[in-house]
């Protein structure tokens, strides 16, 4: 075991305050950090899918803070409820996952998460350890822990059933089932983003009740972090919306689609995810609301703090160059995809959806009536140029990022 490091007070508001949406208790677990005391803190996953964003990003950087004083970070492979799906603010039941979909997204997940956590010091835990041994006895004294009631108190369940959309009653396990983890490995603290505190909260209750004091003689301390939103800068970063960034996302996309975030969002980013000191933080605010500075500097820092984090100072430095190269300079990036020019008649907004340039056929439309697509450097509209035609060797661009090269039809 990592000898245990007592914070200073610089580092202690750092571990509780920054990227931090609220502790329950605070004042426990401020006392066990300052005794320095051994934690276990756990964060679990459901790998419903093999990407991490940098939503996730938030909770994790976090994590090594404290991973850096010698707490133990015990991560929790949700291979059992990521067959269930977590129904976390979520208005419909999710699809089920195969135990072999779970495996291997899992596997995924897991290497990146290393470019975060010490590996040598993370402590890797699968659901199905414990709960493959579950009996239907076992089931039905931990669903006798709480009544409907308490789980219908829950925002996502109650709007469910206020809207009468159907809640599976394997749904209703699920909070239990997460709560049971704390239980099995013993946690003193819980990670997990703001829509996380009811779940974790379980945990906390569950532990009471079989008389582990987690980190101050009543269950586990909770631990909640932000939830960082996405690039359309309205909802939670999510990778089934599409407006997320991938923490493995090679330099340049990650640099490129930073600096297109909402200027709103430019402050927040900076918190939860850069080790920029408040007081610059502060700067950085107030010089966005004031208009002082063009909101794009801020974000090419920003983009080259995150970019630098992932992947390297240099990489970083390079992202900038040709995205000052290819976008202020108005220069077409030398790696577009291309796409085979399709055969016989066809409309652009179809063909701008069937090639991921658009989600629909109606979006492109809209895309184009905004100006938004451009053929060749020349903006394109309906009331305009004609679009229905394209031709071998045209650079179609929609947005400020994405392009596509059009080549010869297949034969």
């Amino acid at each position: 075991m990592v000898e245990v490091r007592k914070p200073t007070e610089e580092e202690l508001n750092w571990l509780t305050r920054r990227a931090v949406a609220e502790i329950v208790p605070e004042a426990e677990l401020v006392k066990a950090l300052k005794a320095g005391k051994h934690l276990r803190i756990k964060m679990g996953f459901d790998p419903t899918k093999p990407v991490i964003t940098l939503g996730w990003a938030v909770g994790l950087r976090k994590l090594r803070q404290f991973q850096d004083l010698g707490h133990t970070i015990v991560v929790i492979v949700g291979d059992w409820t990521a067959r269930i799906g977590d129904p976390s603010q979520k208005s419909e039941t999710r699809q089920m996952l195969t135990e072999e979909e779970v495996m291997a997204n899992s596997e995924a997940i897991l290497e990146q998460f290393f470019r975060i956590l010490d590996r040598e010091h993370t402590e890797i835990r699968r659901q199905t350890t414990w709960f493959d041994e579950f009996s239907l006895a076992d089931v039905v004294r931990l669903a006798a822990r709480f009544t409907v009631a308490q789980l219908l108190e829950r925002d996502d369940f109650a709007n469910r059933f206020g809207a009468k959309q159907p809640i599976g009653i394997h749904e209703l396990l699920y909070p239990l089932l997460q709560g049971y983890d704390s239980v099995a490995i013993e946690s003193d603290v819980e990670f997990g983003g703001t829509d996380q505190k009811f779940n974790i909260l379980v945990g906390r209750e569950l532990q009471r009740e079989v008389g582990q004091p987690g980190v101050a003689g009543n269950g586990q301390a909770v631990l909640l972090v932000p939830l960082l939103v996405g690039l359309d800068g309205q909802k939670k970063m999510s990778q089934s919306l599409g407006n997320f960034i991938a923490i493995n996302e090679p330099p340049n996309e990650m640099y490129g689609k930073l600096m297109s975030i909402p200027d709103s969002l430019i402050g927040d980013y900076f918190e939860l995810l850069t080790d920029v000191p408040d007081d610059e933080l502060d700067a950085i605010r107030e010089s966005i609301e004031k208009r002082a500075v063009n909101p794009m500097e801020h974000k090419k820092r920003l983009a080259r703090e995150i970019v630098g984090y992932f992947h390297s100072r240099d990489a970083a430095q390079q992202a900038e160059d040709a995205f000052v190269a290819t976008f202020s300079k108005g220069e077409i990036p030398t790696d577009v995809p291309e796409v085979p020019l399709p055969n016989g008649i066809f409309k652009l907004a179809n063909f701008l959806a069937d090639v991921g340039l658009a989600a629909s056929a109606s979006e492109a439309n809209r895309l184009i009536d905004a100006g938004a697509v451009e053929i060749n450097g020349e903006k394109v509209r309906r009331g305009g140029r004609k679009v229905d035609r394209l031709s071998a060797g045209d650079t179609i661009r929609v947005g400020k990022h994405r392009f596509v090269r059009v080549t010869a039809a297949d034969s």
